[in-house]
């Protein structure tokens, strides 16, 4: 079987963040890392692989400097890894990002393609869905458990729905599955696989290798992200300072001010 999973980097805890000039974030000295639910979707692709057989292969839309990110992907238990990147996407909506994914895609003919059920910095949720509408595949969100029969070509998979309750259902494959946290343990990369894909080489691929113009694809983004801006604060905290006594009747007067009492 051929597996495919998109994996996104996300950048780690971002304390006091600050903004570029250009209205950026500015992650200088941030580590990225792989996407939460990313994680748990790659294994489950390596825990198909190595049960029923085939390969597996990592596909991210990242600039060159988190190729470290895409290569813990490999040590993991990915068989290979593919990225995509030009200047302009980080801004680019989901749909965009599910066109210029599926390009490569359609080449590999996998049989199943795994997403996170989202991104923990932008929490859109819609990249699985919109990849399988491109690919022509069948489509199932917040997977939490999956079961395949070869004897059959029987796929199997429950699905979260809200309020607690589960569903079951079978699958035609191909199919993109965007899966849940909790659907497994994600394993831990040992030093010496990580250090055997330190020189890994990794196919790279831009837009126009894809047939693809970053600003045609910009201008036809449903959505796009105009500014980042830091929020005014919701509340003013006043401290009052000095004795008991003193402090109290600073207390009393900015109640009655406020008309609480």
């Amino acid at each position: 079987m051929e597996f495919v999973v998109c994996v996104k980097p996300v950048p780690g805890v971002m304390e006091n963040v600050r903004l570029t000039p250009s209205g950026d974030i500015d992650d200088r000295g941030v580590v990225y890392d792989i996407n939460e639910w990313d994680n748990y979707a790659l294994e489950a692709a390596v825990q198909m692989k190595e049960k029923y057989g085939g390969q597996v292969t990592v596909i991210s839309i990242c600039p060159e400097e988190h190729k470290d990110v895409i290569k813990m992907c490999i040590a993991k238990g990915a068989n290979r890894a593919i990225m995509i990147h030009d200047g302009g996407l980080r801004r680019a909506d989901p749909y965009i990002k599910a066109k210029i994914l599926a390009k490569v895609i359609k080449d590999l003919k996998p049989d199943l393609v795994f997403t996170g059920a989202q991104s923990a910095d932008e929490g859109h949720a819609q990249l699985g869905g919109a990849l399988a509408a491109l690919l022509g595949y069948s489509f199932v969100p917040l997977v939490t458990k999956i079961d395949y029969t070869p004897e059959q070509q029987v796929l199997v998979v429950e699905q979260e729905l809200e309020g607690g309750l589960k569903m079951r259902k079978e699958v035609q494959l191909p199919a993109v599955l965007s899966v849940q946290t909790g659907i497994n343990r994600p394993r831990f990369a040992s030093s010496w696989k990580i250090r055997m894909v330190k020189d890994k080489d990794i196919e790279r691929k831009t837009l126009s290798d894809l047939g693809l113009s970053e600003d045609e694809l910009l201008r036809n983004s449903m959505t796009r992200v105009t500014k980042f801006y830091e929020a005014p604060p919701a509340r003013k905290v006043e401290i009052i300072e000095g004795d008991p006594v003193e402090a109290s009747e600073k207390l009393v007067n900015i109640l009655r001010e406020k008309g609480l009492i």
